[in-house]
């Protein structure tokens, strides 16, 4: 709705006054009333950035979500073409800077480039050196091993040192599973590993556990799938002094090919069910049949071998107490109660690192006291990087 002038309202008066004299009214550039309006913007009126056209610039320069900046870029255009706003270099420049950025991160995922730039990420990482800990090396944390770890230093293993590493596992690809789920991985790995790095598990300070340092959800951005499994004190502010390796690169094969059986039959003697017999009776005597058989295993191990003059008659002592208690584990396997189970099994463990293994490990030069009751069940502790 209108509101007409009022009536008998004057002609309102021209404010830039009559027009000159040589050129007529109506002529173009005035209106009726005097000079015309010039359609569009009114001089000295700003004019408005695009808002989209400056975010497509700085995604198209930082080259971080170079498909959001080409995206930006585009509708900046369109907007600015219906709009009459400024900033269409700047919407032109972040579309192409964005679409250059897509076409590179495409070659580097293509091509592998991803994992390259983390082994240089690594490299570069001077006075950190988590992420490059190998099998062997020996290391002090300023932090300590428990908690988060961001910093070690190496240092030679014959001194003292905080821990020392003696497996790394790698985690396949894909998402990251959780801190919960790695953490879980890191005690079934490290655990399995650690006898094959310290073989002589008699030989193993009873003050040391098995610790790990795991990739966090940070790192795994970058491509850090290591689990590194580590010994280290228990004791806070005590370190380990010497190297505790004992493997093919540290022993004899004597002594290699004894360690391999005992550990075998140790490992076996861990698959112990977790209810008693008096509640699952045919859980533990498969169990029982399954010890008979790695010891049947390791018997031909031992008799196969050629031992020094010096080890014969012990290692062959100690055979014949692992046949003795083979029959029994056959038995236990058998056993129609738990009462005859129990009679069995503990004639069974009675040969177990009893005087002719104590005797057989003296003649090979390995530790030669039983480790206290407890001391091979070893509780895990986690650091992440």
């Amino acid at each position: 709705m209108s509101i007409p002038p009022p009536s008998g309202s004057q002609q309102p008066q021209d404010p830039f006054g009559p027009p000159p004299a040589n050129r007529p009214q109506g002529a173009p550039g005035y209106g009726p009333y005097g000079p015309a309006a010039p359609l569009g913007r009114p001089y000295g009126t700003p004019v408005s950035v695009n808002a989209l056209a400056v975010a497509a610039l700085v995604l198209g320069v930082l080259c971080f979500l170079p498909a959001a900046g080409l995206v930006l870029g585009l509708i900046a255009l369109w907007q600015i073409r219906r709009s009459g706003q400024s900033g269409r270099g700047l919407a032109l420049a972040g579309a192409v800077l964005s679409a250059v950025g897509t076409v590179l991160w495409v070659v580097v995922l293509s091509t592998g480039a991803a994992s390259e730039v983390w082994e240089a990420f690594k490299d570069g990482a001077r006075g950190n050196e988590v992420l490059s800990l190998e099998k062997g090396d020996c290391f002090d944390a300023p932090g300590g091993l428990e908690g988060d770890t961001y910093d070690v230093d190496r240092v030679p293993c014959e001194g003292r040192h905080d821990g020392e590493v003696f497996a790394v596992v790698t985690l396949p690809g894909g998402a990251f599973p959780g801190n919960g789920k790695v953490t879980d991985l890191a005690g079934e790995k490290c655990y399995a590993l650690q006898d094959q790095y310290a073989m002589d598990t008699w030989a193993m300070p009873a003050d040391v556990d098995v610790y790990y340092l795991l990739p966090s959800r940070e790192s795994w951005r970058f491509g850090d799938r290591a689990i590194t499994c580590l010994f280290g004190d228990t004791q806070a502010g005590l370190k380990l002094t010497g190297s505790l390796r004992a493997d093919p690169t540290t022993l004899d094969t004597d002594q290699v090919v004894y360690l391999s059986t005992a550990n075998a039959l140790d490992a076996a003697l861990r698959e112990e069910p977790v209810k008693t017999p008096e509640t699952d009776l045919a859980a533990h005597r498969a169990w029982a049949g399954q010890v008979h058989d790695v010891l049947g295993e390791q018997i031909e191990a031992l008799r196969g071998h050629s031992w020094p003059a010096d080890a014969r008659k012990p290692v062959a002592d100690l055979v014949e107490d692992m046949e003795d208690a083979r029959e029994e584990w056959r038995r236990a396997s058998a056993a129609h109660d738990a009462d005859t189970y129990f009679a069995h099994y503990d004639k069974a463990y009675g040969s177990v690192d009893g005087p002719a293994t104590v005797t057989a490990r003296k003649a090979l030069g390995l530790a030669a006291t039983p480790p206290a009751s407890g001391e091979g069940e070893r509780d895990t502790s986690e650091a992440q990087v």
